[in-house]
Formats: C-alpha cells, sequence, structure tokens
C-alpha cells in the first residue's frame, strides 16, 4: 500500500464484495426456503445466478424482495414457536420425569456428576 487511495479502494472493494455474496446467499437461502416453487424454477434461478450473478440476484431482488421478507419471518416465528414448545414440554415434567432425563444423560456420559446433582436440585426446588 503506497497511499491512502490504494487502502481507500482495496476497504472499497472487499466491502463490495462482502455485500454482494451476502446478497447472493440470501438469494440462494431464500430460492430453497420457497416451498412454492417448482424444482425446475429454482435450477433456472441457480443457473441465471451462475452465469449472470449480479444480473439475476437484482432481477430476483425485484421481483421476488417482497416474498423473501414474508419467508424470512414466517421461518423465524416457526422456529420460535418449536422453541417455546419444546421449553413448555421441558417445563411441564415433573421432577421425576426431569431427574430421570438428568440421569439418562449422566449414564451417557453427557453430564457429570455435579452437573446431575444440579440438575437434580433444581428440579426438586422447583417442585416443592
Amino acid at each position: 500500500m503506497d497511499s491512502f487511495w490504494d487502502f481507500f479502494w482495496l476497504t472499497l472493494s472487499v466491502f463490495l464484495l462482502m455485500a454482494y455474496l451476502m446478497v447472493l446467499f440470501n438469494v440462494l437461502i431464500d430460492l430453497f426456503r420457497d416451498r412454492g416453487m417448482s424444482g425446475l424454477a429454482k435450477a433456472v434461478w441457480v443457473l441465471f445466478l451462475i452465469f449472470l450473478p449480479a444480473l439475476t440476484a437484482l432481477v430476483y431482488l425485484i421481483v421476488r424482495g417482497d416474498g423473501m421478507a414474508a419467508r424470512a419471518a414466517a421461518q423465524a416465528q416457526h422456529a420460535k414457536a418449536e422453541t417455546d414448545a419444546y421449553i413448555r414440554d421441558v417445563a411441564g415434567q415433573s421432577a421425576a420425569d426431569q431427574i430421570a432425563s438428568a440421569h439418562q444423560l449422566l449414564t451417557a456420559g453427557a453430564i457429570t456428576q455435579e452437573e446431575y446433582d444440579a440438575l437434580k436440585a433444581k428440579a426438586l426446588a422447583r417442585e416443592g
């Protein structure tokens, strides 16, 4: 780097490359997230992304940009619902069920005796 401008253009180039890659990967993720689109249509989009990447990504964002946000929000809502259901299932377990689950983890070697004792004490404290 001989001058400030060399550094400036390098920084700008790296920034634009990263921004382009983010757009490209988001388009690919959205393509495979969309269950309403046929496999043939997905293949055509991918082929165009390979041979005319910048133009195809721009066209995709213009044509299907609104749906991208909706699909991402639906995916996030689905993940949250699954997490909440899992938490409700675990929280709904009795102390005996939680202790039995912890004992299975202990015998499988996934947790130590100290971790088992802590889980057991937590389950008993919550029950009582």
